[in-house]
């Protein structure tokens, strides 16, 4: 069957259509990005504001166009944090229902925790052993460990790069203070979730997944996305150490120039970076190899799963 994935996230509204069958690897069929930037359209309770709930729903109507030009036969559409932690979050879901007939799944932190652990460990496959999969989000941090498919421990924390940069770095490029307080920050709040992970022992295949990682790994001499899916590409905690204060010394401009960087996102590279180096560190771990799938396949393969339990 053809399937349609809408995520919403905190900067697009990202359509993906794939070729999805019983035990076989979903193959991507078309993609589709609008920008969205709910980060610009919230109110200072973090309300998303009329003009941003508008935008939602012009995303929304134009993914839906673009799924019927392409047959799509069955949508899962979903959002994260952006619409999760909105105060105003069911108003804005109801009227994105009543104007497109949408209606949007807002997952939790800990089933985008457990989806993109899903989606890893079919990735990767039992060989892979004791898996950590880490997520960094616009809104927050996702992580997942275990031997199974289903995650033994997971977390899930309000330290994503575009709440970050939105809060606590505000100028461009961001002043030394800033980057201190952040780094605190993001380190006491990690460390004060890590004891079901360390229960488990280091594991056997540390993983990223998100765009922010990508990036990372990208300026830091990974392959280009040009090389395909199949190319290993990882990014270590030595050079993501170096990296951090050389983004810190940079505008958003300087960063977006930048090997694997969108203009869209340079000015949220920097607190994802942190995030990213507080957490590799925290947990002792030197690499982590960046997987292709994350939360939208891990829908994908719990609609077929259930698919199958259906048949």
């Amino acid at each position: 069957m053809r399937l349609g994935v809408l995520d919403v996230g905190s900067n697009t509204v990202h359509l993906l259509v794939v070729d999805a069958h019983e035990g076989a690897r979903p193959l991507p069929a078309h993609s589709d990005k609008s920008e969205l930037r709910l980060a610009e359209h919230l109110t200072d309770d973090g309300a998303i504001d009329d003009a941003g709930r508008d935008r939602l729903i012009e995303c929304v109507r134009h993914a839906l166009e673009v799924a019927e030009n392409r047959g799509t036969e069955d949508m899962l559409a979903f959002a994260t944090s952006a619409l999760r932690d909105a105060p105003n979050s069911l108003d804005v879901l109801a009227h994105v229902r009543s104007e497109t007939g949408v209606d949007l799944e807002v997952l939790t932190g800990e089933d985008e925790a457990r989806l993109t652990f899903l989606a890893v460990r079919r990735w990767f496959g039992w060989s892979s052993g004791h898996l950590l999969v880490m997520d960094i989000g616009g809104g927050s941090l996702e992580m997942a460990a275990g031997i199974d498919e289903t995650p033994e421990a997971l977390m899930s924390l309000p330290l994503g790069a575009g709440r970050l940069t939105r809060t606590m770095l505000r100028h461009d490029p961001p002043d030394a203070k800033d980057v201190k307080a952040l780094r605190k920050h993001v380190r006491s709040q990690i460390a004060a979730t890590l004891r079901p992970f360390e229960a488990l022992g280091q594991p056997d295949h540390p993983v990223a997944t998100s765009k922010t990682f990508r990036s990372l790994a990208r300026i830091t001499g990974a392959p280009p996305s040009s090389d395909g899916d199949m190319v290993a590409r990882m990014l270590s905690l030595e050079d993501l150490a170096k990296w951090v204060p050389k983004l810190a010394g940079m505008s958003a401009d300087k960063r977006a120039g930048l090997p694997g960087v969108s203009p869209e996102r340079a000015h949220q590279l920097l607190a994802g970076a942190i995030v990213a180096e507080a957490a590799m560190d925290l947990l002792h771990i030197e690499e982590v190899q960046v997987c292709p799938w994350a939360l939208r396949e891990g829908l994908i393969l719990r609609r077929l799963d259930w698919m199958r339990g259906e048949a």
